[in-house]
C-alpha cells in the first residue's frame, strides 16, 4: 500500500511540474460579468456570417439552406426573408457590404449582390472555369469586392461582378479556415490541418509553412498588429512575436485537461480577445493574450461556438449551431 502512496504523490508532483511549466490551468477564474446576450432567433439553420450596412442597425445573417436573416435594430430583433433561388437549397457562407452595396456567396457556386440595401438581390452569373465554389466575399467599394473560393482563389472585381481579376496563380487547395488581415493579406489552413499557408498583396502564389508542433491546426488570424494567431487541437493558442510565420511564441493551453476544442478567435481592442469554442466555450483574454478567463454563463448554451465577429469594439457577434447567436451588449472588465 506504502509503494501505491509514493507513486501517486510522485505523479502528483509531476503533473503539477507540467502544469506549471507549460503554462497549463486546470480551472479558469470566471468574468465578474457577462457581456454577450442570447438572441432568440426564428430559425434554427446553421448560420455562417453576419454583415451590416452602412448603418449600423442594419444587418444580414447567412447561413445553410440558403437561410438569410434581416435585422434593423442593431442585431436585437431578427425576421428571415426569402430569396428566389428556385428549389435548390445553397449553403450561404459569407456576407459584406459597403454602404447600402452588398454581397452575399453560397455554395453551390452562387453570387448575389445589392445596391439598396439587401431590399432586392441580384444573381451574378459565375464562370464554370472558377476553381472551387464562392467562399468569402469583401465588399471593397462601389462596384468593387473580393472574393475568395473554397480552394483559395482569390479574385477582385471593380465593375460589379462582371468580370473578375485572379490575384493568385494557382488556388491553395481545400481549405479549412481563410482569414484575411487589414492590410489585404491571407491566411489559409489546409483541409487536414496539417500545414498553412499566407498570401499578400503582390505575390503571384501562396507561400506554404508546416505547422510546428503535433496537432492539426484548427484555425489561423491575424491579430490587431500585423501578427498570426493560431488554434489547434485540444485547445491550444499559439501567437507569433512578429510578423514572420515561424516566429512562434510558446503554446498556450488556457484550460488543461478540456476534452472541447477552440474554433475562432477575434479581437474587440489591440488589448481584448475573445475565443469560441465546442459546448458553448466562450473565453475572453484583457492582457493580449497572456492570460485567461471564462465566461461560465455562456456555458448553458447548447451549440458548439464556431465563429466570432467584431464589427467594431461596439458591436460584436458569435455564431453557433442551430441558430445560436450572441450579441456583445457592452464592455466587461477583467475579475
Amino acid at each position: 500500500m506504502q509503494w501505491i502512496m509514493r507513486a501517486w504523490k510522485q505523479l502528483v508532483i509531476l503533473l503539477a511540474i507540467a502544469l506549471l511549466t507549460t503554462g497549463c490551468k486546470t480551472f479558469l477564474p470566471t468574468l465578474s460579468d457577462n457581456p454577450w446576450e442570447i438572441i432568440s432567433l426564428p430559425v434554427e439553420e446553421n448560420l455562417l456570417d453576419i454583415g451590416f450596412t452602412g448603418d449600423t442597425n442594419h444587418g444580414w445573417l447567412v447561413g445553410t439552406n440558403s437561410s438569410l436573416l434581416e435585422t434593423n435594430d442593431g442585431g436585437k430583433t431578427w425576421e428571415p426573408r426569402k430569396l428566389d433561388l428556385g428549389e435548390q437549397n445553397y449553403r450561404l457562407s459569407s456576407v459584406s457590404f459597403s454602404g447600402q452595396e452588398g454581397w452575399v456567396t453560397g455554395q453551390p457556386s452562387l453570387l448575389l449582390h445589392t445596391n439598396d440595401g439587401g431590399k432586392s438581390w441580384a444573381q451574378i452569373p459565375l464562370s464554370e472555369k472558377l476553381p472551387g465554389a464562392p467562399s468569402t466575399i469583401l465588399a471593397r467599394g462601389a462596384n468593387s469586392a473580393e472574393m475568395t473560393t473554397d480552394l483559395g482563389a482569390i479574385y477582385q472585381t471593380a465593375d460589379g461582378g462582371r468580370n473578375w481579376k485572379a490575384m493568385v496563380a494557382e488556388a491553395f487547395g481545400v481549405v479549412r479556415s481563410l482569414d484575411r488581415a487589414d492590410d489585404g493579406k491571407y491566411v489559409a489552413v489546409s483541409s487536414r490541418g496539417n500545414f498553412f499557408s499566407v498570401w499578400e498583396p503582390g505575390d503571384q502564389a501562396w507561400h506554404p509553412y508546416n505547422r510546428n508542433s503535433s496537432r492539426r491546426v484548427q484555425s489561423m488570424g491575424f491579430t490587431k498588429d500585423g501578427r498570426l494567431w493560431m488554434l489547434a487541437r485540444g485547445g491550444q493558442v499559439q501567437f507569433t512575436s512578429s510578423s514572420d510565420p515561424e516566429d512562434w511564441q510558446e503554446v498556450q493551453n488556457p484550460e488543461f485537461g478540456t476534452s472541447w476544442g477552440l474554433l475562432d478567435l477575434a479581437y474587440r481592442t489591440p488589448d481584448e480577445l475573445w475565443v469560441v469554442g465546442g459546448s458553448g466555450n466562450l473565453l475572453g483574454s484583457f492582457d493580449g493574450g497572456k492570460t485567461w478567463q471564462k465566461d461560465k454563463e455562456v456555458e448553458n448554451v447548447p451549440a458548439n461556438l464556431y465563429r466570432i465577429v467584431f464589427l467594431s469594439p461596439e458591436q460584436g457577434f458569435i455564431i453557433g449551431q442551430r441558430g445560436t447567436l450572441l450579441r456583445y451588449q457592452g464592455s466587461t472588465q477583467a475579475a
